[in-house]
C-alpha cells in the first residue's frame, strides 16, 4: 500500500446507496456531463439504464475521500452503478405504493424545500461583489497571514513494496524475505533501475505501474518510522528496508523541496477563494442580524424550558 494514503475499507452496497441518498451535491451537473460519450450505457435492470455521465455526476457528489478510493480502485464504481440503480428500484417501489403521499415524506420534503430555498437566497444575498477583493486587500491579508502560509518539506518519493503483515504465518513470512532479499540484491547491482526492480517486485500495485513513483508527499504526511529515514537521504539515495506493519518499504528519494513560504502570486487563486468564503459568512451573520434586528423576537423562555421535560 502506499505509504501516505491508508483508504477505509471497500463500502457495502447499503453505504454506498446512503450516501446517493443523502450527499449534498458539490458540482455543477454540467461538470459532469460534459464529455462527449456521456449517453454511453453502462448498466440497466428492467426499464432503468445508467449512463456513464450519471457515474461521473454521481461520483462528483461524493466526499474527496470516496473520489480517492475509487480512483485509486476503480473496481469500486460498481457498487457505485448498483447503488444507484438500486435507488431507483427503491423510488420505484415507494411511489407505486403511494409512499409519497405519507404525512411525514411530505413533511420532510416540504422541511427540504424550505431549507434549499433559504440557504440559496441566504447566499445570494451574502455573496461578496466581484471586484472582492482588491490587490491591496489581498496583499493585506497575505502579509497578515503569511506565518501560517508555510509550506512544510516535500519528498518526492518512490518506493518498491514487500508485503508482510505482522503476525502472518511463518510460511508467508519466510516467501516475503526470500523475496526482500532478492529485491536487495537485484538493487545491489552497479547497474541497478530502481524502477525497473519495482514495477518487477513491489506488491503496491498503484505504484508498480509507475516505477514505484509515489508523487510528492508532505513530510508530516510520512510515517514517522519512514521519515526518520528520510532525513539521512539525499535527492537520489535509496534507504534500506524499512519494517511497518504491513511490510518492508524499500525508498528512493527523487527529489526535494525544502519548506518554504509561497509567494502571493502562486497562491493568489485559493488565497482569493478563502478570502471570499471568510467575507460571504461575515456578510451572512451580518445580514441575519439585521434581519431579526428589524423583526423583533419574543420567546416565552418559561414555556421552552419544558421541552426537555419528560411528558407524563
Amino acid at each position: 500500500m502506499p505509504l501516505h494514503l491508508r483508504f477505509r475499507s471497500a463500502a457495502t452496497l447499503a453505504t454506498c446507496l446512503s450516501l446517493l441518498l443523502f450527499a449534498g451535491p458539490r458540482l455543477r451537473a454540467a461538470d459532469a456531463t460534459s464529455a462527449d460519450d456521456g449517453a454511453t450505457v453502462v448498466a440497466r435492470v428492467g426499464d432503468s439504464e445508467v449512463t456513464l455521465a450519471e457515474v461521473r455526476s454521481a461520483l462528483l457528489n461524493q466526499s474527496a475521500d470516496i473520489q480517492a478510493a475509487v480512483q485509486a480502485d476503480p473496481s469500486k464504481l460498481s457498487n457505485l452503478v448498483r447503488a444507484i440503480l438500486a435507488q431507483r428500484l427503491l423510488l420505484k417501489e415507494a411511489l407505486a405504493k403511494k409512499w409519497d403521499e405519507n404525512p411525514a415524506v411530505t413533511a420532510a420534503l416540504d422541511q427540504l424545500r424550505d431549507n434549499a430555498i433559504t440557504q440559496t437566497y441566504l447566499q445570494s444575498v451574502s455573496a461578496p461583489s466581484k471586484d472582492f477583493p482588491t490587490d491591496a486587500q489581498l496583499q493585506e491579508a497575505y502579509d497578515a497571514n503569511k506565518s501560517k502560509l508555510l509550506v512544510p518539506k516535500q519528498y518526492d518519493l518512490a518506493q518498491i513494496y514487500i508485503m508482510n503483515p505482522k503476525g502472518a504465518p511463518d510460511d508467508v513470512a519466510a516467501k516475503a524475505h526470500v523475496k526482500l532479499e532478492a529485491t536487495r540484491k537485484a538493487l545491489a547491482k552497479e547497474d541497478s533501475d530502481f524502477s525497473a526492480v519495482a514495477t518487477a517486485e513491489s506488491d503496491d500495485a498503484k505504484s508498480a505501474a509507475k516505477g514505484g513513483e509515489l508523487g510528492w508527499v508532505a513530510a508530516n504526511r510520512i510515517q514517522p518510522e519512514i521519515a526518520t529515514q528520510l532525513g539521512k537521504l539525499g535527492k537520489g539515495s535509496v534507504s534500506q528496508p524499512i519494517r511497518l506493519d504491513d511490510g518492508w518499504h524499500i525508498i528512493k528519494v527523487l527529489d526535494v523541496k525544502e519548506q518554504h513560504t509561497p509567494t502571493l502570486d502562486e497562491i493568489r487563486p485559493q488565497l482569493i477563494q478563502t478570502i471570499r468564503a471568510q467575507q460571504a459568512r461575515a456578510n451572512s451573520e451580518q445580514y441575519l442580524a439585521q434581519l431579526l434586528k428589524d423583526n423583533p423576537v419574543q420567546i416565552d423562555e418559561l414555556s421552552l424550558s419544558k421541552v426537555f421535560k419528560t411528558q407524563p
